[in-house]
């Protein structure tokens, strides 16, 4: 996800423009829970073989139940929402209840709508100037829609990101999901470099399963210089400052503050004519241990 477009407040989502540097490792693994069964590939430094450390994060630190009245705003002690679009994308995003509420039953959701008219909104949060971490196992449990050219995501941006700009805030794409392939995720980081969209590194899950319409717990475990991304606590790809090519710089040993959006259309989702609207991503929970 990139931050292009007029989003308020600043940020964005990339458009998986960065050049991936590194060579694809295939890992034939098989992982399951429940009924879930995921193999892997990756652009990261990780290869098969290769035990993941582990990344220690014992506490609590922040969390969000999304307990509250149906219809209610999400507490603005914790989130702020978004207005605008970005990224050439159709929605535009809005403070409605209609586009971002809480249903009463412990869940914050965020519904794309498509008026009679052929436009597009949706909802889109973030924790900018209300919460902000630097490493640790940051987690969120969603409920991700299906259908094409839809494209939620859960992830993060640098807090310097209004000071220096994309890429060189860098980013952390927690989860992202293109409604034209419901067996994949994607966790990706974009980071600075000498092209004007940085570089881009992605790793992608792969389900025996839809992941659609039923809820799973999407994450990374964040270290100095190591970032793992997780699907129902077991990874599927680790990038690190070996991951980068020459000239790429980690920008990835610093606070970053986190975003959850529902985004329509785009280079990566497709066109959503064909899907049924409204369609809704439900978020269960968000907390990070640290």
């Amino acid at each position: 996800m990139s931050c292009g477009g007029s989003a308020q407040p600043t940020a964005g989502r990339s458009v998986r423009i960065g050049i991936l540097v590194c060579c694809v490792v295939a890992l034939s693994v098989a992982v399951a829970w429940g009924a879930v069964h995921v193999s892997r590939s990756t652009t990261s430094g990780s290869s098969a073989g290769t035990r993941e450390p582990e990344i220690r994060a014992p506490g609590l630190v922040w969390d969000d139940e999304f307990s509250g009245p149906a219809g209610s705003a999400p507490s603005p002690a914790r989130w702020v929402l978004e207005t605008g679009s970005r990224d050439g994308t159709l929605q535009e995003y809005t403070r409605s209840a209609a586009n971002v509420s809480l249903d009463g039953h412990g869940h914050l959701v965020l519904t794309a709508r498509r008026a009679a008219s052929g436009d597009y909104t949706s909802g889109a949060v973030q924790t900018s100037g209300r919460f902000q971490t630097t490493y640790g196992r940051v987690e969120a449990r969603i409920e991700i829609p299906s259908g094409a050219g839809l494209w939620p995501a859960f992830w993060a941006l640098g807090t310097d990101f209004s000071r220096v700009g994309w890429p060189q805030s860098g980013e952390i794409d927690i989860m992202e999901n293109s409604g034209n392939d419901p067996l994949k995720i994607t966790g990706s980081i974009h980071g600075p470099w000498r092209k004007p969209d940085g570089y881009a590194i992605h790793s992608d899950g792969f389900s025996s399963i839809p992941l659609a319409n039923t809820f799973h717990v999407y994450g990374v475990l964040w270290g100095p210089n190591r970032i793992t991304f997780t699907l129902d606590g077991t990874p599927y790809g680790t990038v690190t400052p070996k991951s980068l090519s020459p000239g790429q710089r980690w920008a990835f040993n610093k606070p970053f503050f986190l975003i959850l959006d529902l985004a329509v259309g785009g280079q990566e989702a497709g066109s959503p004519r064909a899907t049924r609207f409204p369609a809704r991503m439900l978020v269960d929970w968000v907390r990070v241990y640290r």
